[in-house]
Parts: structure tokens; sequence; C-alpha cells
């Protein structure tokens, strides 16, 4: 006679779990929806309530990386008033859509310290880091991290003293945090530079420069050839962290580099000043204005830059409605970069347009591409 329970019924049957795409094992069905474009995830997340839960699969994204079906995607910090913080957003593609605006910056959870100003910012395969910052004009040691794959936030260590306006870069597997602190006692003198290791979730001081280099405010950073580039109002620093070795940065460089710059193919990008882009080779130690981008509008302020996936995307503030329009424009262009011959740099614009529209006033803080 079969078992029964003390109530006399029959036990309840065990259901097996509900496959994600029948008679496809569980791998296969895994491997298929790995490849399918993150932005078509919440169209995904309605098929079913199997589906439901899969766009915060860690083993999703562990397939992805495995299948080689990552993309470069694109996040933006803008401080919007009232508001004293940063606001995010990340870039959406709506390839399907009928849409003649197919690209647009869609919110995201901000970071739960908001008003944060003066933070560095990096990048860590699909993590960006969020470096110190000011709260009441008072320089924070506090570093918070976006989850890129499931748009959630979390703390790590603090660094060894607060900072704002500070230069970051990452260098195999460590993020170098210099400048944005008074060097006014002991502990900030000899924590002026710092190292966080990503592995053992650390802080260490990193042997700083004499005190004649060392500058309170970073305006631009970037990592090139194995060095971290800090640049000031004057005289930058650069650091190379296999030698341990600090060194002032090649004169041009210093006096052309303007705002925010990224690097792609070794070549650093920023906006001169007539509003111009421009790339400096390192080798060459030469500025070269990027050719076949006359199309695009002058950057004489609030412009930003990041390299997604090997392309230059810049991002600057439209002119502000006319009448009594209180909104402005976001505008986004994705750009082709490479050289052509051995003088000269060309780009082809393959996509331009409104992102977003944002109150007058608003500011682009930072962009910057992660890889999910």
């Amino acid at each position: 006679m079969a078992a029964t329970t003390s109530s006399g019924d029959e036990p309840p049957e065990t259901k097996s779990p509900a496959q994600l795409i029948p008679l496809l094992s569980e791998d296969v069905a895994l491997n298929c929806l790995a490849r399918v474009p993150r932005c078509h995830y919440p169209i995904l997340s309605l098929v079913s309530k199997t589906f439901r839960s899969l766009p915060t699969s860690p083993l999703l994204y562990a397939t992805r990386a495995l299948v080689g079906a990552t993309e470069n995607i694109l996040y933006v910090a803008i401080r919007i008033p009232p508001e004293s913080g940063a606001c995010w957003f990340t870039l959406l593609h709506r390839t399907l859509s009928n849409s003649t605006n197919s690209k647009m910056l869609v919110p995201i959870p901000s970071c739960p310290s908001p008003s944060l100003v003066g933070s560095a910012y990096v990048v860590v395969d699909s993590e960006i880091y969020v470096i110190g910052g000011s709260i009441r004009d008072v320089p924070s040691s506090s570093v918070w991290v976006l989850d890129c794959r499931f748009h959630t936030w979390r703390r790590v260590s603090n660094m060894r003293v607060g900072r704002e306006f500070a230069a970051a870069g990452v260098i195999d597997g460590k993020i170098y945090v210099i400048g944005g602190c008074v060097v006014d006692n002991w502990a900030r003198s000899i924590n002026w530079a710092e190292m966080f290791d990503i592995k053992t979730q650390t802080w260490e001081p990193v042997a700083s420069p004499g005190m004649e280099v060392r500058e309170k405010w970073m305006h631009a950073s970037a990592v090139m050839e194995g060095k971290v580039y800090a640049m000031a109002d004057r005289n930058g620093v650069v650091y190379e962290p296999k030698e341990k070795k600090w060194e002032m940065p090649e004169k041009r460089l210093d006096l052309g580099w303007r705002g925010r710059a990224c690097v792609i193919e070794n070549i650093l990008y920023c906006y001169d000043y007539l509003g111009k882009i421009r790339g400096y080779d390192p080798k060459e130690r030469i500025w070269r204005e990027l050719k076949g981008v006359e199309s695009l509008p002058k950057f004489l302020c609030g412009a930003t830059m990041a390299n997604r996936g090997g392309k230059l995307t810049v991002l600057w503030e439209g002119k502000a409605g006319s009448g009594g329009s209180r909104r402005m424009e976001i505008w986004c262009a994705e750009i082709d970069v490479g050289r052509r011959g051995e003088r000269e740099i060309w780009g082809k614009i393959e996509w331009s347009g409104t992102v977003l529209t944002v109150p007058n006033e608003s500011a682009i803080v930072n962009c910057l591409a992660a890889t999910v």
C-alpha cells in the first residue's frame, strides 16, 4: 500500500523546475539566451515567469562572457537640479523599434550617497567605482561600486584619506588614486596617492612625489602605456607602478589636455580650446586634429567622452530651448576613429542625436563604458 500522510492524503508530488526553453537542456537554453542583446532583456523578462528573473542571474552574465557575447554599455552621470548629486543613466539601443530616435538615456538607480561632488570614476570590467567626492564641502573617503549587470550599488573599503577632484586609473587589477587632498599633515602627506587591490579589497599608500608637484585638485586622468596620468591646472604628474616611479608629463601633453579624455588604441582624445577634438600620440609626442568630424559642434564646454568598445563616444550639452523653455538637450555621437597614414587620425560619425532632455542648468558629470 502506498504511503500516506498523517491526514490520510497522498503526499504532494515534487514539481521539477520549469525549463527555460522547452525541449532544450538548460545549458543549451542558457547558451542561446546569453547571445540575446542586453537591450532586449526588459522584453525577455515578460515572456514567462521563468524568464522574469533571468536578467538578474549571475549565471547568465558568466555565460555571456564565456561565449564572447558581452557588450560595451555606456553609463552617464548627470547633475540635475535641484539634486546636488549625480543621477545615473544608461544608453539604450532600441534596435527593433520603428522610432526614429532609436537611442536614448534611461534612468537607473543612483548612488545611495547622491550628494557626492567631485568624485573620481574608473571602470573595472562590469563595475564602475565612484571614488571619494565631497559632501557639503567635506571630502569623503567612501568608495561606491555600481554593478552594471544588475544596476545595484555596494560599498567597499574606505580610502585612507578623504578626497575630492582626485585622479584615478586602473592597471593590472589595481586602482591608483592620486591627489584630491590638501597635504597639510603627516597622514595626508603619506597617503597623497594610494592603491586599491581589487583582489584583496584593501588600500595601501603609494610613495608620493615631492611637494612641488602635489596639487590638491586634478581635472583629468587617463592610463596610457602602463602609466597613470594625473593632470592638474598646472604641472600634472605621471606614475608608473611597475617601476614605482613618478615623472612629469611631456610639456605638449600638459598644455594641450583640456577636460575629460579617453584613450583608444594608445591615442588620447580630448577637445582643445577651440572646441575641436584632437588626439595625442605618446610615442610621437604630438597632437593631431581628428579629421572627418567637421559636422559636430565645437565643444567649448559641457562635453565628455568615453571609449565604448573601441569607438569614441562623445556627450555634450545642447543649447537651451528658445523662448520660455526651461529644458536642455543632451546629445551623443559615436565615432569610429583610426589612423590614416603616419600623420593623420580620422573619424567617421556612425550616429549622432539627442538622447535625453533635462532641465536647464543640468550638467554632465561623466560618462563611462562597462563590459556586461
